[in-house]
């Protein structure tokens, strides 16, 4: 199992690099915009409006920056291809059971308990699926198309990992997550979405693990509010619960990633 860390060092590198980054602080301004636009809708539609928005315009500064690159969609892996819906069932199933192992640790651990929220309307699940689906397409695309696979040309499977890995870390710790939880939980998925996406050469497989990690930890309360359960946490073991869950959460995560390395073990990072 190896990642190929040997630096690829070119002037065309420091290039690629640059347009990543300003391709990646675009990204940031276009959420922003779209999260400015629509803050006056109505409040069961605001969210979800506001990143479909931001995925279209993601979308869109793919187009313009893989023009200037040269490259192509099919060659980012955002054009479907045969495998593409198995892979995104697939990598579905993988995500929801992965928070559900998580659930469950934090569970045995004790101190904790999930409690079925009663009347839970299938509306009141459904707008949650879809959200966590648009939030996964913007970041895939964001971090998983133009700029995982123009830093892997550049520099190499290794140095493009960790280069989204950073910037992705930063975006989260800039939505307001600490740096605890953006180092080791959001660091952590950008190892596993990109692995995922480029053992595979497309999107479909870390579309499935992205959209149903979220949707998972939502469903078990695991979003600062309740899911279909609600996580309740014994007064005083707060922080040693949130300790377990992220110890969980690390767990999970590295099961998965070494699962897709032995999984697409023929297949190589690098293009």
């Amino acid at each position: 199992m190896t990642l190929g860390n040997n630096l690829k060092i070119s002037p065309k590198s420091f290039y690629t690099v640059g347009r990543v980054l300003l391709f990646s602080l675009c990204c940031v301004i276009i959420l922003i915009f779209c999260s400015n636009l629509t803050r006056n809708l109505p409040a069961k539609i605001i969210d979800h409006t506001s990143i479909l928005l931001a995925m279209l315009l993601t979308f869109s500064l793919v187009l313009l920056f893989l023009n200037w690159d040269k490259l192509k969609l099919s060659g980012v892996g955002i054009i479907p291809g045969k495998y593409s819906f198995s892979r995104f069932i697939f990598g579905y199933i993988i995500g929801f059971v992965m928070a559900t192992a998580q659930a469950l640790i934090v569970l045995f651990y004790g101190h904790f308990q999930l409690k079925l929220v009663p009347d839970i309307a299938m509306t009141d699940i459904l707008l949650p699926l879809l959200l966590y689906f648009f939030i996964a397409c913007r970041e895939e695309l964001a971090f998983r198309s133009y700029s995982l696979r123009s830093l892997n040309i550049s520099l190499g499977p290794f140095w493009a990992l960790t280069v989204i890995g950073i910037i992705f870390i930063v975006e989260h710790v800039a939505g307001g997550m600490t740096w605890k939880m953006a180092v080791l939980g959001s660091g952590a998925g950008a190892i596993l979405f990109g692995v995922s996406a480029l053992k595979t050469k497309g999107l479909a497989l870390s579309l499935g693990l992205h959209s149903a990690w979220n949707f998972g930890q939502w469903t078990f309360g695991f979003k600062n509010k309740p899911g279909i359960w609600e996580a309740v946490v014994e007064k005083g073991y707060e922080g040693k619960v949130e300790n377990v869950g992220l110890t969980a959460f690390v767990i999970v995560m590295l099961i998965a990633i070494v699962g897709i390395f032995v999984y697409y073990r023929k297949s190589n990072l690098s293009v």
